[in-house]
């Protein structure tokens, strides 16, 4: 069976290309724009399957009347379709930053709750999107696994998961916890720069030395 709820990791490695990671990508930090923990929330809902800079340029409108979950919910989901449809999956998103929005005014008095478990209980948020939000908002350890974490992560044996949330499981257990959130956005990166999805440019990845899938593609080359 792929996944090891148990992972062994040579923590030394770890150690290598987490520094590495940091070298490379000292800035990293959230690309979507948000004033307040509501506007990411939405943002970030938006953002799946979707990109940063189209979900900022939506939001850039978006937020200029509908910054809280209280104007939110003035419109209906029709109306809240036609304004984020560009971000793709237009009636699913809408529903799920409506019934969140429900639930921060009925729960939690309109505002966005601060931890990982009441943030998980809204409706139509997910663990990643909870993640993020309670990592970059409120500074919480926490690791959100996108396409891009989710990718790297398992290309540099940093994980071998079959599944996102297997994945953030075996991260949490090899990466120190006060690293968790900005290891979040070094993979981002390291995915969106050098580690594509269908041709990762290896030849000018300076972690190929360290990297297993690395290593099974090429296996004589001398690293």
């Amino acid at each position: 069976m792929w996944y090891n709820a148990h992972i062994m990791t040579d923590p030394a490695n770890v150690t290598a290309i987490l520094a590495e990671l940091e070298k490379l990508y000292p800035d990293a930090r959230p690309a979507l724009h948000y004033r307040t923990p509501y506007e990411l929330l939405v943002a970030v809902i938006l953002s799946a399957q979707c990109t940063d800079e189209r979900v900022n340029k939506v939001t850039a409108e978006l937020f200029k009347a509908y910054d809280t979950p209280e104007k939110m919910l003035s419109l209906t989901q029709g109306e809240l379709e036609k304004k984020i449809y560009s971000c793709g999956f237009y009636r699913m998103k809408a529903e799920h930053i409506l019934s969140a929005s429900a639930d921060i005014l009925q729960k939690y008095g309109g505002e966005v709750p601060s931890t990982q478990e009441e943030l998980r209980t809204l409706a139509g948020v997910g663990r990643k999107t909870a993640n993020v939000v309670y990592a970059v908002a409120f500074g919480g350890d926490a690791i959100a696994v996108d396409t891009h974490v989710f990718r790297v992560s398992n290309r540099l044996g940093l994980a071998q998961a079959p599944t996102p949330e297997k994945t953030e499981l075996q991260l949490m257990e090899v990466l120190p916890r006060d690293v968790w959130s900005r290891a979040h956005h070094w993979l981002i990166y390291h995915g969106r720069r050098v580690c594509h999805s269908q041709k990762p440019d290896c030849a000018e990845c300076t972690l190929k030395s360290r990297c297993s899938f690395f290593r099974r593609k090429y296996p004589s080359d001398d690293c």
